[in-house]
């Protein structure tokens, strides 16, 4: 390889340099196309607000499959398979699409299923998933940084941060709270309330409201004695919740809503749930909008109706 004189010929120098460069090249593009361990090629989102926070980073073409709570936005379900709903994992149809990560959501499961996959040889990332505005820039920036887009991280993160301080400039001019009962489910009798430990009960606190049901744990059912006792004067239930009832009207006949405060001043928010009680990119959003609700006063009616659409 090298002459008499111990010097490496003129063309074999130039041919060195050919492989230096085009190795560079090779390993730039792995990392472009996330081939490097560190950057994950083939990932499954488990969870709706991690499925929007991957799209809302611009890293949606490493997903290869989603679970079923991934409704937004629309193309996550229309262009991946889906694995399922996220609490009743099986590790059988995930492993058949060969991913390479696992994001899932906290409560994302069951445990069984998980420490399946991790025994497959998939590696398996839980995201936190506080319900608060620092719980979902935490989200964020766990999800940029095994993507390897840590600077679009920072840029939602920032972004968000400033409409959410604009909203609390808003929201400080609020003297007082409405009394608010969260619905997760109504009819026949049998309402299921958010106790005070719920995504529900953090959205409507950071909206300038007082959970009526804040006593409880988790979403439990509640008597129509309790409703009434309680007063609420709005009541903020799903979409799908609502879609069972021909309207507003229906909807607050049942028994245990005709009596409050909120059915005799036909007081109704309603709300798609990742929308809502996701916590992800579009929490700000949602806070406003439901915040508007609860102040109207404080709020430009124009933004209501077109935020509402998740």
């Amino acid at each position: 390889m090298f002459s008499k004189t111990g010097r490496m010929p003129f063309m074999q120098k130039v041919l060195l340099v050919l492989c230096v460069v085009a190795l560079t090249q090779c390993a730039a593009a792995d990392i472009d196309t996330g081939k490097t361990q560190d950057r994950p090629a083939r990932i499954i989102a488990i969870g709706g607000s991690i499925t929007e926070i991957i799209y809302a980073l611009g890293g949606e073409a490493r997903l290869v499959a989603v679970d079923s709570t991934s409704m937004y936005p629309a193309a996550a379900l229309a262009q991946h398979p889906s694995v399922g709903y996220m609490r009743t994992l099986s590790a059988e149809p995930i492993l058949s699409v060969n991913p390479d990560l696992i994001l899932a959501v906290d409560d994302a499961g069951p445990p069984a299923a998980l420490e399946q996959l991790r025994t497959a040889g998939v590696r398996v990332l839980n995201i936190p998933d506080e319900p608060s505005m620092a719980g979902v820039f935490t989200k964020i920036r766990h999800i940029a940084e095994v993507l390897g887009l840590e600077a679009r991280g920072a840029e939602l993160i920032s972004k968000l941060d400033a409409e959410y301080q604009s909203l609390l400039r808003t929201l400080n001019r609020v003297e007082t709270r409405p009394e608010v009962l969260f619905l997760l489910s109504v009819g026949r009798g049998a309402a299921l309330a958010a106790g005070g430990d719920t995504s529900a009960h953090s959205m409507i606190s950071l909206a300038g409201g007082n959970n009526v049901m804040q006593q409880l744990s988790g979403y439990k059912p509640v008597t129509p004695e309790a409703i009434i006792t309680a007063a609420p004067q709005v009541i903020v239930a799903l979409r799908r919740t609502l879609a069972r009832y021909d309207d507003k009207e229906t909807f607050f006949s049942q028994p245990e809503l005709a009596a409050t405060p909120a059915a005799r001043q036909g007081r109704l928010a309603t709300f798609d749930a990742l929308y809502l009680i996701g916590f992800g990119p579009r929490t700000v959003r949602a806070v406003r909008e439901l915040a508007a609700e609860f102040h109207p006063d404080l709020f430009d009616s124009r933004h209501t109706q077109s935020e509402r659409l998740p």
